[in-house]
């Protein structure tokens, strides 16, 4: 009974850990459309709606003075501000429409000069109207739809949506580090050396804080400064050391400057793909030596700062991250990072909920590490994107006139797919 009730448990607190990571998305991406709407009202733009999530609408609302639609979707993944006329084309239509001259008609033409000619009193018939063929309306574009206004006003409001996530990551990262620590790279247990291999060397529960005088953030960053250097090289690294026990038991932590002398030559191959480095450095591998169930022992722990060095760290914390997506991404153009790297809406969502499951400082952790993550990919110069969109702007800023807006629709619409697609590939590719 008492199996059954802990299996529940369980099963409830693995749902609620799913909700919360998708409740994190949404409100990431909430947070990303509702910069373009703050962005759009500040410079006027006409918004016909700002929906959260996708699909009916279980809830909306009409704002009577302005005609904005505000809506709560039913798909819990995405949102969206919608600009007026912001695809362009029926601007687009209504310019083509408006230069079609005429057809030439020499039987018309006739018809005019003899009406011309016509003497008034003459025969009532001839002087009767002549019906006038009907007109279609055209439907003009709205005064502040979006491509009515100034590149450089659109510009701002393309990008203000990653602004917003990038500032709202910053605050959860400096909530983080400030109230709990930053998360920092520990060497759990190391495997014994001899001769200077043993005098220079790391030693048990060490924890990184920097390696060649710059501080860490990143296993990357480790890796960055023991890359390319060979067996019996000396790295500098500062650390925190474990120099004795209170009556308590608990650990007493002293700041180091030590050396340590490679054990192997360090060649990092990608960002993923460490082994070199840790095999430099004599992290033990319980695994090489045929004990069940081990592994590197090579640890995460929380390392306390300072409240103004936390916060300069939260800074520097936050340009590491967008600095490791084009990283991880050069790498899989060059073909160093296969496509198994990656993960789609499933794998976040995934990982997401084992962070948060593991109580709120994974959370902000997690949460921060997302909004980052949305603010700089969204603005990659790729179709769909903001960034495309950006420079799609910024071209027709410099050319004084747009490029075709039905080519550029066929573009974005195209990418949009393409995304998809490679999302659903790399989700499939992590359960193949």
């Amino acid at each position: 009974m008492l199996n059954n009730l802990l299996s529940a448990a369980d099963v409830w607190r693995t749902i609620g850990s799913v909700l919360l990571a998708i409740l994190i998305l949404l409100v990431m991406i909430t947070i990303h459309e509702f910069g373009h709407y703050i962005a759009g009202k500040i410079f006027h733009f006409k918004i016909n709606e700002f929906s959260i999530g996708f699909g009916p609408a279980l809830f909306k609302k009409k704002n009577k003075k302005t005609g904005e639609l505000f809506a709560v979707r039913l798909i819990p993944l995405g949102g969206y501000c919608a600009f007026d006329g912001e695809d362009g084309l029926e601007e687009e239509e209504n310019g083509k429409k408006e230069a079609l001259p005429e057809p030439f008609d020499e039987a018309t033409e006739t018809g005019m000069k003899e009406s011309a000619e016509r003497v008034e009193g003459d025969d009532p018939q001839q002087n009767a109207e002549v019906p006038q063929a009907e007109t279609v309306e055209q439907k003009e574009p709205h005064p502040d739809a979006f491509t009515k206004k100034p590149p450089w006003q659109r510009i701002i409001v393309l990008v203000a949506g990653a602004i917003m996530n990038y500032l709202l990551a910053l605050v959860l990262i400096m909530i983080g580090i400030t109230a709990y620590g930053q998360t920092m790279v520990m060497a759990y247990e190391v495997k014994a050396g001899e001769g200077a291999y043993a005098e220079y060397s790391l030693q048990d529960r060490d924890v990184f804080l920097q390696a060649e005088g710059k501080n860490l953030y990143l296993t990357t960053d480790i890796a960055r400064a023991v890359n390319g250097k060979k067996q019996g090289d000396l790295v500098k690294f500062r650390v925190s050391r474990v120099v004795g026990k209170t009556t308590d038991g608990k650990n007493i932590r002293e700041e180091q400057e030590i050396s340590v002398m490679l054990r192997a030559d360090a060649a990092v191959t990608n960002s993923s793909d460490l082994k070199s480095v840790w095999d430099a450095l004599g992290i033990r591998n319980t695994a090489e030596e045929g004990v069940e169930g081990g592994g590197l022992q090579l640890y995460s722990t929380v390392y306390r700062f300072g409240f103004w060095e936390s916060v300069g760290r939260s800074f520097v914390y936050s340009f590491k991250i967008a600095g490791s997506i084009f990283q991880v991404l050069g790498e899989l153009l060059t073909g160093r990072l296969g496509l198994s790297a990656f993960g789609g809406p499933v794998t976040t969502i995934t990982m997401t909920s084992q962070m948060v499951s593991q109580g709120f400082r994974s959370f902000l952790e997690i949460a921060g590490f997302i909004g980052v993550n949305l603010a700089v990919f969204n603005l990659l110069p790729i179709p769909a994107l903001d960034g495309s969109k950006v420079i799609f702007t910024a071209i027709e800023w410099v050319r004084k006139k747009p490029i075709s807006r039905k080519v550029e629709a066929i573009i974005h619409g195209v990418g949009f797919i393409l995304l998809l697609g490679f999302a659903v590939l790399v989700d499939i590719l992590q359960f193949i």
